[in-house]
């Protein structure tokens, strides 16, 4: 006897349809529905964004990868030599920015503690891109202080887990990256930008053009953590002598290089800008 019903699955069931070419416009929607209702369910409706790069490690990794790097190289081949110590080389090279991990748990520390003296409906959530580096030192700050620590991770071809410290109910992954881009700013009410790479200039620059352009509309204090680097790496002013961005452009974000100058500089625009 032909058990066969007659019709096809229903399209939302079929696993098939919705990876296919054509349901893309409805993982889209997915991805801007499923953060909404898991925020709505969390009470979440402000966040403080922190940017930086992955591979920005805390000074007790940085020791543990160099000592397994050393003992690589005891028991490397002659032949295998050159190639473990150019590693060993570009580790120490970066041993500075270790500095950075520290500052950016120290940071989220203290703006979660200050949130958390809010009243519940206030308060405002550290939110990373959920990996390594800066990103779980955001979490990890927040995690410290007992609050709410939001991850928005990126599926990869070189797979980026999630660090331990955000918080089960808010650890969200993204596959497309301007819908993740969306919750990052949406939610926002500040931005911290610490030293980085592709990824974490990429985010800055989108969002200072949003807000040089008005399309984001509300306030939103933008701090660069790490003068000394940064500069280094862009010259902003550069842009405005060449005249390819205004002389006020440059007092959309302001520099920082302690985590207590940042810490009073958010707080008191945060302050002022929510009426707090």
């Amino acid at each position: 006897m032909n058990n066969y019903s007659g019709h096809e699955p229903k399209s939302y069931i079929g696993g098939d349809f919705l990876q296919s070419p054509e349901a893309r416009s409805l993982r889209i929607a997915a991805e801007y529905v499923g953060p909404e209702r898991q925020f709505h369910k969390s009470g979440i409706s402000q966040t403080i964004i922190f940017f930086g790069s992955a591979r920005i490690c805390s000074s007790e990794e940085f020791e543990s990868r160099k000592n397994l790097l050393l003992k690589e190289f005891d028991d490397s081949l002659d032949v295998n030599r050159p190639l473990v110590q150019k590693k060993i080389d570009l580790l120490v090279k970066q041993s500075e920015l270790t500095e950075y991990y520290n500052a950016a748990v120290k940071l989220s520390h203290k703006l979660t503690l200050w949130s958390n003296s809010l009243p519940k409906e206030k308060r405002i959530a550290i939110c990373s891109g959920g990996g390594p580096g800066i990103m779980e030192a955001a979490n990890h700050g927040a995690y410290l202080a007992g609050g709410d620590s939001i991850g928005l991770n990126i599926s990869l071809p070189q797979e980026q887990h999630p660090n331990p410290f955000i918080s089960d109910h808010l650890n969200l992954e993204f596959h497309y990256f301007f819908m993740r881009k969306f919750w990052f700013v949406y939610l926002a009410k500040a931005l911290v930008v610490f030293p980085g790479g592709f990824g974490t200039c990429d985010e800055l620059f989108d969002i200072l053009t949003l807000v040089q352009t008005g399309k984001i509309g509300k306030p939103l204090p933008i701090i660069i953590y790490g003068e000394k680097f940064w500069r280094k790496v862009i010259n902003f002013e550069g842009l405005v002598e060449a005249g390819m961005i205004a002389e006020s452009d440059i007092s959309l974000f302001k520099y920082a290089n302690s985590p207590e100058d940042a810490f009073e500089y958010l707080k008191n625009e945060l302050t002022r800008t929510l009426e707090l």
